[in-house]
């Protein structure tokens, strides 16, 4: 594959994305930026979050991972089922009767502006870390199959990077989003079907189905060692958490749902969005079975994120499987860091700055606008950051371990808020929610270390729960809410 090739799918492939941009950010303001003005259809959110959920980590790593991990990593996809039925009929039915444009504004109503502010600061943090780690994962490939042919700079593939994603989301936000995390979502898939079926092809196998489960790779539920990071139930409970955090706690992907005409549309969109998530991931990790294999017969030393871009661009699968590989990757990780960086101007906007309580429509617009450039910069100075001090696991692996500590916090005021009546000290919040994390690492390394048992993912779950005792212990005295 020539740097030519990869020049001309990429400047076709932004041509189309600021066609759409160009359409949908007519007319736009402040409620189309913000909310699509209510009028997004549910099939194309649905569609467009199996894109924005995957990204280019999930293109990457989970095929990468099937080498160490077999299969093991479908338990917590299991789990997500648990996770989306929580999301759709307890949290969606909460935003909607609150007509919520950010869902922490929920948090300041239930317990106070401490506690608002520091839900929003902890998705700030969580969404900046996710999305950096996506970018920096898709500007290193772009860096080894092109810019170093150029002689480009790292720190200027970057920039160029998320310069291309300002361009077509700063006029429409997400309404151009929903539209096109469509398309990129149809560009990923296709990609996949074409790399099962060229793999597929070249190892000559009839029955890709029959060929994974006879694979010693297949094996997908783990009874054996409790202490094991992979024992079912823990990837099982972890997988059910992390989609209530990372879905229905995580402006990013519930701004595409509040997207929605109602709430009805919403919940068919996450109905129909958890039945292909489940079915799309299952090829992910049946790729990754075909590519370890065929990595093994052809010699290919190669493992983890390396294992897919070095096969599909550096082996004997052609230019045809290559350019596909590269356009699933670009399409994968834009449709996740387009709508992070729309739902960070979001969240800055309406939750640290409260732009909606300025009378000024004018005013909000221009100061949405520049906090749009500053996250922009931002995640090019974190992305160059993490260039320097990533290390070799895979990144799929350190976007869940990160998420457990920061999305932790989040996990347990939205848990104390919606089945307790508690009011809390609402000065007290910000400092159990940064001393939760603290004891949640803490205690993960005394298990690891002295008894030899990995919390793994479900880091989360704890980190919840010491939120949860620390806003019990500094629960307002015999002060209830009205029922």
């Amino acid at each position: 594959m020539k740097p030519l090739h990869i020049l001309l799918l990429i400047t076709g492939y932004f041509s189309v994305l600021l066609f759409i941009s160009f359409i949908t950010g007519r007319k736009a303001n402040n409620n189309t930026f913000f909310k699509a003005n209510n009028s997004s259809p549910w099939y194309l959110v649905a569609f467009g979050m199996i894109g924005a959920s995957l990204s280019g980590v999930t293109f990457i790593s989970v095929p990468g991972w099937v080498e160490d991990q077999s299969m093991s990593y479908m338990q917590m996809v299991l789990g997500y089922i648990v996770g989306y039925a929580v999301i759709g009929l307890i949290l969606l039915p909460l935003y909607y009767r609150l007509n919520l444009t950010s869902i922490y504004t929920y948090l300041e109503d239930r317990f106070g502006r401490y506690s608002y502010k520091t839900g929003a600061s902890f998705f700030l943090l969580s969404r900046t870390i996710g999305a950096a780690f996506r970018l920096f994962l898709v500007a290193n490939v772009l860096q080894l199959l092109l810019f170093d042919e150029f002689g480009i700079p790292f720190w200027l593939t970057v920039t160029i990077t998320i310069l291309l994603i300002w361009l077509y989301t700063f006029k429409g936000g997400i309404k151009t989003i929903v539209w096109t995390d469509t398309l990129q979502t149809l560009f990923m898939l296709i990609a996949v079907g074409v790399c099962i079926y060229t793999i597929s092809d070249e190892m000559n196998i009839s029955n890709i189905f029959s060929y994974v489960s006879d694979s010693e790779l297949s094996k997908t539920f783990f009874f054996e060692d409790y202490k094991a990071g992979n024992y079912f139930w823990k990837r099982f409970f972890s997988g059910a958490f992390i989609a209530i955090v990372m879905t229905g706690l995580d402006q990013d992907m519930m701004q595409k749902n509040l997207s929605c005409k109602n709430l009805k549309d919403a919940q068919k969109n996450m109905f129909w969005f958890t039945i292909v998530l489940v079915i799309v991931n299952f090829f992910f990790l049946a790729l990754g079975v075909l590519l370890t294999d065929y990595a093994q017969q052809n010699g290919i030393d190669a493992h983890k994120d390396e294992l897919f871009p070095i096969i599909a661009t550096k082996g004997s699968l052609g230019l045809t499987t290559a350019l596909f590989f590269l356009l699933g990757l670009i399409a994968a990780a834009y449709s996740s860091a387009d709508s992070a960086l729309t739902s960070l101007t979001t969240s800055f906007s309406i939750d640290i700055l409260e732009i909606d309580k300025k009378k000024s429509t004018q005013k909000q617009e221009n100061i949405r606008k520049k906090i749009h450039v500053l996250f922009s910069v931002i995640l090019i100075a974190v992305i160059l950051t993490f260039k320097y001090f990533i290390a070799d696991e895979s990144v799929i692996a350190k976007i869940f371990t990160f998420a457990g500590y920061t999305y932790g916090p989040l996990l347990g005021l939205y848990t104390f808020g919606l089945f307790t009546k508690f009011k809390v000290n609402d000065k007290a919040v910000p400092f159990i929610c940064i001393i939760s994390p603290i004891l949640t690492l803490l205690t993960n390394y005394i298990t690891i270390n002295y008894f030899e048992f990995d919390f793994e993912f479900f880091v989360l779950v704890l980190n919840g729960a010491f939120t949860f005792i620390g806003l019990v212990l500094f629960k307002r005295s015999k002060k209830t809410l009205e029922s």
